[in-house]
């Protein structure tokens, strides 16, 4: 069995799982009055998700792990769809490995979904990559039950390839009928000035929650907005169009690191629901 090993345990989040849930549990007990655990009520189609140091970006990503925990839904797999920071690999790239491994221990990739989906595929292009592996121990932390996953990275982040991912997963997904969860890997404006940060991000979030792809394409382009996982948020929403009538956005929380090392050029972390509305 191929594993793909923590490359960035000891720096992004801890090296150990003691350690881990130490930091997770203190991240918690300043979180949890600010939690709306009502929305795990809700049928998750998956989530906005930061991929900072937990350190920093841990406060908003909680939000939607708390309420995944809290959820009486149990998912198969979850997509880590995320940017490609590294270069390697190809526009859109699935990992070769068998596994992943954390301090928490090993998850098998979920093979089943490999003939199904029309992606490259390329170990290099996850090996060094920071933005899917921080999600898997946050899973891992939070799940009490077994799940696999299918990483996927995006060097070139349009809204064709976006819309290809989608209706991927969602014709593989019409023949396994298997139960997932997509989690979009990103940060939002990097190292600009808290209030111009929020102002930029404003305009992504508010075509966010208006579920238009394309409208986030196009600030992000038009604004030259640091929005570093654009793609893979595109993705979610033409994936939850695909599979919902009526998919709706909800923010969880908005932050930014300077609220853990104060700066005059901070990054921007955002953590967003999103769900079938019945």
């Amino acid at each position: 069995m191929k594993t793909r090993r923590p490359a960035v345990a000891g720096r992004f989040y801890p090296a150990t799982a003691p350690e881990i849930k130490k930091q997770l549990s203190e991240i918690l007990n300043k979180e949890r009055q600010f939690i709306d655990i009502s929305l795990s009520q809700k049928e998750i189609i998956g989530a906005v998700v930061p991929h900072a140091g937990y350190m920093f970006s841990g406060y908003q990503a909680i939000h939607f792990f708390e309420i995944l925990k809290n959820t009486n839904q149990q998912f198969d797999t979850f997509f880590i769809i995320n940017p490609n920071h590294t270069g390697y690999g190809s526009e859109i790239s699935l990992d070769e490995n068998d596994s992943w491994e954390t301090p928490f221990g090993r998850v098998d990739i979920d093979y089943d979904y490999y003939d199904l989906l029309d992606f490259a595929e390329s170990a290099s292009a996850h090996k060094f990559e920071h933005a899917g592996e921080v999600i898997l121990p946050l899973l891992q932390n939070h799940l009490d039950y077994p799940f696999r996953i299918v990483p996927i990275t995006m060097s070139r982040q349009t809204t064709d390839n976006a819309r290809f991912i989608a209706q991927n997963i969602f014709k593989a997904n019409a023949l396994l009928k298997k139960k997932i969860c997509l989690i979009a890997s990103s940060d939002f404006s990097h190292f600009v000035h808290p209030g111009e940060g929020r102002e930029l991000d404003r305009f992504v979030i508010n075509e966010i929650l208006k579920m238009n792809p394309a409208g986030v394409y196009k600030e992000v382009k038009d604004r030259d907005i640091s929005v570093c996982g654009f793609g893979p948020i595109m993705t979610l929403m033409e994936y939850a169009k695909l599979v919902s009538e009526n998919p709706q956005a909800r923010i969880l929380k908005i932050g930014h690191s300077g609220e853990v090392m104060p700066s005059s050029e901070v990054v921007d972390y955002v953590s967003i629901l999103i769900y079938n509305e019945a």
